[in-house]
């Protein structure tokens, strides 16, 4: 099994009916891919460190779902194992005032990771492709010249804007990698009855949450648009199964262990004069007096 079967390739229109929510491989059971996850856990802690020394590249994660999918917890139990020094999480909720006084990437243009970082973003600017396209009201509702909201053209124009933003990101060091985590509807109302029914759960539900879960057709159609328009080389989509939350984490963290391994990332290595200066201060330590 290859989480590479995940990976949505450029200029590909997919279906969502055609990707299997409840999907899990080879593994036989949840302890099998509990122990898969844990050393999947473990690779990517040994990379983490090794992009954090060497300060060249910076990683970006996307995670884009419907709710109850399990973005949160997936990055939970993903990154366990970072450093959080090396690390650093992003939730984009609804514009505030001020990022509504400006482009639609400035909020998270200002989110992205450093060099040598992780960056998550739970939710993202492709909810302006997602949510505002679902919701028309909301993109009336932005600080646009009325041209621009009327345009048939729109939702191409930022697939376009968002496509050159990744790979303008891509041609300075960001390694970007994107996962919607497909959940089905069956399984999202079972999480939904879970967070009713148990008292400690019960702050995650919203009303709201209902109300999206009734315009599900339209959210699979803005994904599947989405997807195809804004999967790239550079930044590619993978479409990962999240009816077993267990299978989604070890895929997750394999997919991007594997990438980071892919980087040939190294240590940084001393210089002939640095390593002198430690030889001096090794022998200074050493020869030190109490």
């Amino acid at each position: 099994m290859k989480t590479s079967d995940f990976l949505i390739k450029p200029n590909t229109k997919i279906s969502l009916k055609d990707h299997p929510t409840d999907f899990t491989g080879s593994f036989k059971d949840k302890a099998e891919g509990a122990a898969a996850l844990k050393e999947g856990v473990e690779r990517l802690s040994k990379y983490q460190d090794i992009l954090y020394a060497q300060n060249t590249y910076s990683l970006l994660l996307v995670f884009q779902a419907m709710d109850a999918a399990g973005k949160d917890s997936t990055i939970k139990h993903v990154m366990s194992g970072v450093n959080p020094q090396g690390c650093q999480v992003f939730s984009f909720k609804s514009p505030s005032s001020e990022e509504r006084d400006h482009t639609y990437l400035w909020r998270n243009m200002k989110a992205l990771p450093e060099r040598g970082r992780i960056g998550i973003f739970n939710r993202s600017y492709y909810e302006e492709v997602l949510v505002v396209r679902v919701h028309p009201e909301f993109l009336q509702g932005q600080q646009l010249p009325e041209k621009l909201k009327k345009s048939k053209k729109i939702w191409q124009q930022r697939f376009e804007e968002i496509n050159n933003f990744e790979s303008y990101l891509s041609n300075n060091g960001t390694v970007i990698l994107k996962f919607f985590l497909n959940v089905s509807k069956e399984e999202q109302k079972r999480r939904f009855l879970k967070r009713i029914n148990r008292p400690d759960k019960n702050w995650k539900f919203s009303a709201a949450d209902l109300k999206e879960r009734q315009l599900w057709p339209k959210y699979m159609a803005a994904y599947e648009d989405m997807i195809s328009n804004t999967s790239s080389k550079q930044a590619p989509w993978h479409i990962i199964p999240a009816d077993n939350k267990w299978f989604m984490r070890w895929a997750v963290a394999d997919i991007i262990a594997n990438k980071l391994k892919s980087l040939k990332l190294a240590y940084p290595t001393l210089s002939p004069e640095q390593q002198a200066r430690l030889s001096e201060a090794k022998e200074q330590l050493e020869n030190e007096k109490d």
